[in-house]
């Protein structure tokens, strides 16, 4: 059952139990059941008013440009309160995301050949890595190193 619903059960005139018991009866805290909701604030309006028309003009700002474009213009505020309201208006910076989990069309994607394998004698499988490091003087700079 919804808060909402448990607290028009209860009634503040009820004649044998007092709203404490009511609440406990019906499982809700007695601060859930007096809490008021808080509106948001004609300050708070007016910023949220603010960060929309400087979102709107430049769309690839994030909270720290936004907060410093503010201040510019005579608006003080920290960019963790931008960045909340920002939030909660559902605004998000646009800008190109890193594509890192796609696959180029033109490179083979080979498929791994020692799955399900079980490897249980020396000798059966083979492994190479080549390591680049820093050429040094009388160094080649490539390491060939055998594992098995």
């Amino acid at each position: 059952m919804s808060p909402t619903k448990k607290k028009a059960m209860i009634r503040r005139d009820h004649p044998d139990l007092s709203v404490s018991q009511q609440c406990r009866l019906v499982k809700l805290s007695r601060s859930s059941f007096y809490y008021l909701p808080v509106g948001i604030s004609a300050a708070t309006l007016e910023l949220m008013k603010a960060i929309d028309r400087t979102f709107s003009k430049y769309p690839f700002f994030g909270s720290r440009q936004i907060a410093a474009y503010l201040r510019r213009d005579g608006i003080v505020v920290g960019r963790h309160r931008v960045r909340r309201l920002i939030a909660k208006m559902g605004l998000e910076a646009i800008y190109k995301r890193p594509r890192t989990s796609q696959l180029h069309p033109q490179h083979k994607v080979y498929p791994y050949l020692l799955r399900g394998m079980t490897i249980n004698r020396p000798n059966q499988v083979w492994c190479s890595d080549i390591t680049y490091s820093a050429p040094r003087p009388r160094w080649s700079g490539v390491h060939m190193t055998g594992m098995h």
